[in-house]
């Protein structure tokens, strides 16, 4: 098997690539002979068993599945029971019957003496790397039932986040949809016999207004040439949409995004608010700042920052405090910065972030309200418009030649 790692060296720097090695205990240990210590390894082979899915598609848990898990698992460990035992038996909790088969899964690994994480990170499409690193770092310092707590705090955080930014861009989604087919449904239907009735009423050389006249171009130019534009957009979506995919377009989309009016505040506060509490949990949990922020970089969501984190490490490595770096950084506000040095003074980093984090999902989560508030009469007034628009270009000229037919 092949396997794709990042790992730091014995003097801090960061390496990553692949290996070969039988499975991911093997890959974990070639590691260490080389003098590595491994922060994600992923088998390259989408299609292995239940990791990737089985069928070429990636099966998902749900998040209040895994968070029952998390909470339930963490009490069993509190209560020392071991963890091959609080995994058999927490295998009849979830609902979904994929989840039941994962958990049995990495009960035979952990029986087989594979690391907790370890038997975890066999399935990226459930336990993410931010989840895999933390129950790494709670095995090595003795306090997994801690970090386990912490963890289901941080997914029901991140969980909540991503409904509110779901739930906001819902309305204005199945408005353009249905703006969309509307604007071709007149045109490929109604216009046709729209210009039938002027034809019938005025002749063909009728004299029609300019935005009349641009209606029935544009009606026209769909009816001839539908069968070529519709697969066209089809196929430009789908473009768009595969470039956005690759790290370059992916790059590039986020750069938009931390660029465009009002989207781009909510974007760089969801940021601060994941880089804060996953930040604060992997430093609770007691690893180091390169690798907490090598992790924390990958589980923002966005490549701009995330790019922006990899040369804050770099920085940091060679000297400099975090908070000093962060303090000139365009997307980190001056807060994050001045509260992140009161933590590193009073060595109490982690407490510190929690409240950066608890802040900013409360802005996220006024912003997001804002917005909604702000979009629901835009689309309303747009919408109007264009009604209005094709009403006036339909409606008075076909009043004026019915007035011209009668004087006649």
């Amino acid at each position: 098997m092949q396997f794709t790692y990042k790992a730091t060296k014995s003097d801090g720097s960061s390496a990553n690539g692949t290996i070969e090695a039988a499975d991911h205990t093997a890959a974990i240990a070639t590691l260490a002979r080389q003098g590595l210590h491994p922060l994600v390894i992923k088998e390259n082979n989408t299609k292995k068993g239940l990791g990737g899915g089985g069928l070429g598609f990636s099966k998902k848990v749900k998040t209040s599945d895994l968070v029952i898990f998390t909470r339930q698992f963490s009490t069993m460990i509190s209560a020392g029971v071991p963890l091959a035992r609080g995994l058999t038996t927490l295998q009849e909790s979830p609902s979904a019957p994929y989840f039941k088969k994962v958990l049995s899964d990495i009960t035979k690994e952990v029986e087989s003496g594979s690391q907790l994480a370890d038997a975890f990170a066999k399935f990226p499409n459930v336990f993410d790397e931010v989840f895999v690193n933390m129950v790494r770092a709670g095995e090595e310092g003795g306090i997994l039932d801690e970090i386990l707590k912490r963890l289901a705090l941080q997914v029901e955080q991140n969980a909540s986040m991503k409904k509110k930014v779901k739930s906001a861009m819902t309305y204005p989604t199945v408005i353009l949809s249905v703006t969309v087919i509307a604007f071709f449904g007149i045109m490929l239907v109604i216009m046709p016999k729209i210009a039938t009735i002027f034809s019938q009423l005025g002749g063909p050389h009728a004299q029609l207004p300019l935005q009349t006249r641009l209606l029935l171009g544009i009606s026209h130019a769909c009816q001839k040439y539908a069968f070529i534009m519709l697969p066209l957009f089809a196929g430009i979506v789908f473009l768009i949409m595969r470039y956005i995919k690759t790290p370059k377009g992916k790059y590039q989309f986020h750069a938009l995004m931390l660029k465009t009016p009002i989207v781009k505040t909510i974007v760089t506060k969801v940021a601060i608010a994941r880089f804060s509490r996953t930040f604060s949990s992997l430093m609770a949990a007691g690893v180091g700042v390169l690798d907490a922020l090598a992790v924390t970089g990958g589980a923002i969501g966005n490549k701009v920052i995330e790019r922006e984190l990899a040369e804050a490490a770099q920085q940091v490595k060679e000297g400099k405090q975090l908070s000093e770096v962060l303090a000139v950084s365009p997307h980190f506000p001056r807060i994050v910065s001045q509260m992140l040095a009161v933590g590193e003074e009073t060595g109490k980093t982690d407490v510190v972030l929690v409240k950066v984090a608890d802040f900013y999902e409360e802005e996220v989560s006024t912003a997001i309200d804002g917005l909604t508030s702000i979009i629901e009469p835009i689309m309303i007034v747009f919408l109007g418009a264009g009604v209005g628009l094709i009403a006036a270009s339909v409606m008075g000229p076909i009043a004026s030649l019915s007035s011209n037919i009668g004087n006649n």
